[in-house]
């Protein structure tokens, strides 16, 4: 198998074949983080970017971790104490950073498109960590290896995707990526949290809860987006809970073999219950470590390309 893009954008256009290519890749990774050492030097020649114009937690941390396990050098960019509050604009801010000579950028941008017009302008290796509603390809990844590790396979696999799929870019990677290996997807939310047009991902959706739950293996659920909703998408985050909460009782309508994830952070009591986010058929601390696996196959993988 092999890769055939200089960065990672989406998962749309990458080919079933590369994308369990990376998840391969990862695995081997994956067992490193599970030995004492958990260091290799097998980046210590590239210097990465972090380039974050929004907050992150989760996804920064694992990339930087991902980074240093590797040996990578590793440089992080925050927009609050950049000069980007005193107007410089994305491309001058990208120049300044390649001017340094950095091999590769992470960036997570509010502007759908900004990975690909950094990766069009500069020629260097861009990973993208989410921009605006499009797609956040390693989140989708690391939720497909979490999959895998469960089932071993895709194929015929009812993956539920519950909540708030109007804003959510996880949604949309995990709906290409889940596509191209054969489950079969369903979303759900209310009328008012889903796409204008939800027939544009040629997959099945619903607003009824109960038949989207029911025999489903896989439910990825997604983050209310509390700073959306003064726009008035969901009446009250009660009512939420009441009607599209992931409750005990609705997990009762999952397969008996089934896994419960979220892509973090979680709202406990509003998308999802504590008794369902720590049960023990819940994955979502797991989907935390596998993502430092994913990444660095990633990194791992863009780097090599830099050799070729």
């Amino acid at each position: 198998m092999s890769f055939n893009h200089r960065s990672l954008l989406g998962l749309r256009e990458l080919t079933d074949e590369e994308i369990l290519y990376i998840l391969d890749e990862a695995k081997a990774f994956r067992n490193i983080l599970d030995r004492d050492i958990k260091k290799v030097p097998t980046l210590r020649w590239l210097t990465v970017m972090n380039l974050f114009y929004e907050p992150s937690t989760r996804t920064r941390l694992s990339f930087e971790l991902a980074e240093k396990r590797l040996s990578a050098d590793v440089v992080n960019f925050s927009k609050s104490t950049s000069s980007i509050k005193k107007g410089e604009s994305l491309r001058d801010t990208v120049n300044n950073i390649l001017a340094m000579k950095v091999d590769m950028v992470v960036v997570r941008h509010s502007s759908v498109g900004a990975p690909d017009y950094i990766s069009r302008t500069t020629g260097v290796p861009v990973i993208n960590a989410g921009d605006g509603t499009n797609e956040h390809p390693t989140q989708a990844l690391l939720d497909l290896y979490t999959i895998r590790e469960k089932f071993d396979h895709f194929n015929g696999l009812k993956v539920t995707i519950l909540g708030d799929i109007r804003h959510s870019r996880v949604a949309r990677s995990n709906i290409w990526g889940l596509k191209k290996l054969g489950a079969n997807v369903v979303i759900c939310a209310p009328k008012t949290l889903l796409p204008p047009n939800p027939d544009v991902f040629g997959v099945e959706w619903t607003t009824e809860i109960e038949s989207a739950l029911k025999d489903a293996q896989v439910v990825n659920v997604l983050r209310l987006q509390l700073e959306r909703q003064q726009a008035g998408y969901i009446p009250s985050l009660r009512e939420y809970r009441m009607f599209w909460g992931l409750t005990g009782e609705r997990v009762k309508l999952l397969d008996p073999d089934h896994i419960i994830m979220h892509p973090g952070p979680m709202n406990r009591g509003v998308e999802i219950e504590p008794e369902v986010a720590d049960a023990d058929d819940s994955v979502i601390l797991r989907q935390v470590t596998n993502g430092v696996a994913v990444r660095m196959a990633v990194l791992y993988i863009l780097a090599r390309k830099l050799k070729d």
